[in-house]
C-alpha cells in the first residue's frame, strides 16, 4: 500500500521535488477517497476545499461553468495529477474549477494543514503553484472566469485593467495654458475659472516650457509674499514629463513616483493631447500596490519604512498570484526600493544640513537595471560637483559622511551591505565629476579584468536621486 503510494507522489507534479523521507511520511498521512459513480466533486467558488487530491487512479474533469451552466475552459486529468493546490494558496480556500470525478477514480487525500506546512517548509514546492497560476492568467478564457479576492484585507492588487488598460482609454484632462508674461495673478485666476489645479505655459511656439500647480502658487508666491502681478514664467516649475498613449497605466503612477512628477503631459506622436494628475490615476487605484508606494512615501521615519519594507513579500506574492508579469513585478519593487532610498536621502540631508556642492546619488546592479528582486544588497555611488581647491576636503567629509549615514539607514531597513564594498560609503565610489571621469578612462584605457568589471558595474547605473543636479 505505502509503496503505491509512493510511486504515485513520486511521479506527480510537485511532489516529486520532496525529499524521500518527506514523501514517506506524506504516503502513511494519505487519506483514500474512491468513487463509484460519478461525481460533481467540486463546485467552482463554492466549494470549501479541505486539501488537496492526488489522482492515483480515474480521471477529472475540470472546468467552469459560464452563465448558462455551459462548461468553459475544459481539462482532462488523469493519474499524478494535483488538484487544489491553487484553491488552497490563492483562492480563499474555495474551488477555483468544477469537477467531475469519473466513475472508479481512486484519490489520495492530503489534508489542508499538512500541505500548507509543506509549501511553508520547501520554497520550490510552493512557487510550482504560483508559477502555474501565473501560467495560466495569461489565457484570458480563465483569467475571465477567475473571481478576484473581494478585499484590500485580502489582497492588495487592483482590477487587472491596473496592467492591461493604456493610457488612451483614461479620460485625461485638457491642457490649460497661458504666455509666460502673464501674470501671477490673473493665472491664478484662470486655473479658478477653468477649475484645473494645473496650468501649463507656452512659448510663442506653442511649446511648453513650464507648468504652475496649485502647490506652486502657495509655496512661492503667498508663503514667499511674492508680488501676484510679477510674470508668470518666474515661478514656474520644470521639466515637462510625458507618457504615451500607447503606454500603460501602472507604467504612468511607476513614471510618476520615480520623477517625483504630480501631472504627466499625454502626447501621441510628439502632440500634447492632455494631461493626467497622479491623485486620479491613484484614485481609481484603491487597491493597487501603488497606493502603497505613496504610502511608503508619507513615511515619517526610517523605522516606518522598515515595516513598510517588512510588507512588500505580501504584495509581489499577491501580484505573482494574480499571474502579473514578471517584468512588471520586478519594476514594482525597483520603484518601493527606490522611494525608500529617497526617503532615507531626504531624511539624511535634514539632519547634516544643505549638501555644499550639486550631487547625485547613483544606483547599480538590479536597482539600476530597474531588475529589483526582494533580496538584495546595496549597490550605490556619488558623484559631486568639483568646487576650488580650498573647500574640496569640507565637501568631500560632508558626502562620505552622508553617504555613511545612508548606508546605515538602509542596512537597519534590509537592504544589506553590499559583501564586494560597491557603496557610496566606501571612500573609492564616492568622488568629484572630475575623478569619475578619470576612473571611467583609465577603465576603459586598461585591459584588465577588474577594470572591466568596475566599467560594466559604474555604466549600467540609474541616477534616480539628485539634488541639484549636476
Amino acid at each position: 500500500m505505502i509503496e503505491k503510494r509512493l510511486t504515485i507522489l513520486k511521479n506527480t507534479t510537485p511532489f516529486n521535488l520532496l525529499p524521500d523521507d518527506v514523501l514517506l511520511s506524506i504516503a502513511d498521512s494519505l487519506q483514500e477517497i474512491r468513487y463509484n459513480k460519478e461525481t460533481l466533486a467540486y463546485r467552482q467558488e463554492i466549494t470549501k476545499m479541505k486539501g488537496v487530491d492526488i489522482i492515483a487512479e480515474g480521471e477529472y474533469e475540470t472546468f467552469f461553468y459560464d452563465g448558462q451552466n455551459n462548461k468553459r475552459s475544459v481539462e482532462i486529468h488523469h493519474t499524478g495529477y494535483c488538484f487544489g493546490g491553487i484553491s488552497v494558496l490563492l483562492n480563499r480556500k474555495k474551488a477555483l474549477k468544477s469537477v467531475i470525478v469519473k466513475k472508479g477514480t481512486l484519490v489520495y487525500f492530503l489534508p489542508r494543514k499538512d500541505f500548507r506546512a509543506l509549501c511553508s517548509a520547501y520554497e520550490d514546492f510552493f512557487q510550482y503553484f504560483t508559477t502555474d497560476f501565473g501560467n495560466r492568467m495569461q489565457d484570458e478564457e480563465f483569467a475571465h472566469f477567475f473571481k478576484k479576492p473581494p478585499s484590500f484585507e485580502e489582497s492588495y492588487i487592483a482590477s487587472e485593467q491596473l496592467y492591461s488598460r493604456k493610457i488612451e482609454a483614461v479620460a485625461y484632462r485638457d491642457l490649460i495654458s497661458c504666455k509666460p508674461d502673464y501674470p501671477i495673478c490673473d493665472a491664478a485666476k484662470l486655473m479658478a475659472d477653468k477649475k484645473v489645479s494645473c496650468l501649463f505655459i507656452k512659448d510663442d511656439a506653442q511649446k511648453i516650457i513650464g507648468f504652475v500647480t496649485d502647490i506652486t502658487l502657495r509655496d512661492r508666491v503667498i508663503a514667499q509674499c511674492i508680488d501676484a502681478k510679477q510674470a508668470i514664467h518666474t515661478i514656474m516649475d520644470n521639466p515637462i514629463v510625458t507618457i504615451a498613449t500607447d503606454a500603460y497605466v501602472y507604467e504612468a503612477i511607476l513614471l510618476m513616483f520615480r520623477t517625483k512628477a504630480r501631472y504627466l503631459v499625454v502626447e501621441k506622436n510628439g502632440e500634447y493631447l492632455g494631461f493626467l494628475s497622479r491623485n486620479r490615476l491613484l484614485s481609481e487605484q484603491a487597491q493597487s500596490p501603488l497606493v502603497f508606494i505613496q504610502s511608503v512615501k508619507l513615511a515619517l521615519n526610517a523605522q516606518e519604512l522598515k515595516q513598510k519594507w517588512e510588507k512588500v513579500p505580501l504584495i509581489i506574492t499577491q501580484l505573482l498570484g494574480r499571474g502579473v508579469h514578471a517584468e512588471i513585478v520586478n519594476q514594482v519593487i525597483t520603484t518601493i526600493a527606490d522611494t525608500i532610498a529617497q526617503k532615507v536621502i531626504e531624511e539624511v540631508i535634514s539632519e547634516l544640513g544643505k549638501p555644499p556642492a550639486k550631487f547625485v546619488y547613483m544606483v547599480l546592479g538590479s536597482e539600476g537595471r530597474k531588475e529589483q528582486t526582494l533580496k538584495t544588497d546595496q549597490d550605490n555611488a556619488i558623484i559631486y560637483e568639483d568646487k576650488a581647491n580650498e573647500q574640496r576636503e569640507l565637501v568631500r567629509s560632508y558626502f562620505l559622511e552622508f553617504a555613511k549615514r545612508v548606508s546605515d539607514k538602509l542596512n537597519d531597513i534590509g537592504f544589506v551591505y553590499c559583501e564586494g564594498g560597491y557603496m557610496a560609503s566606501n571612500p573609492k565610489w564616492t568622488h568629484s565629476l572630475s575623478h569619475w571621469k578619470r576612473n571611467y578612462k583609465s577603465w576603459m584605457e586598461e585591459s584588465l579584468p577588474e577594470s572591466a568589471i568596475k566599467f560594466s558595474t559604474f555604466l549600467i547605473a540609474d541616477t534616480f536621486m539628485a539634488m541639484n543636479k549636476l
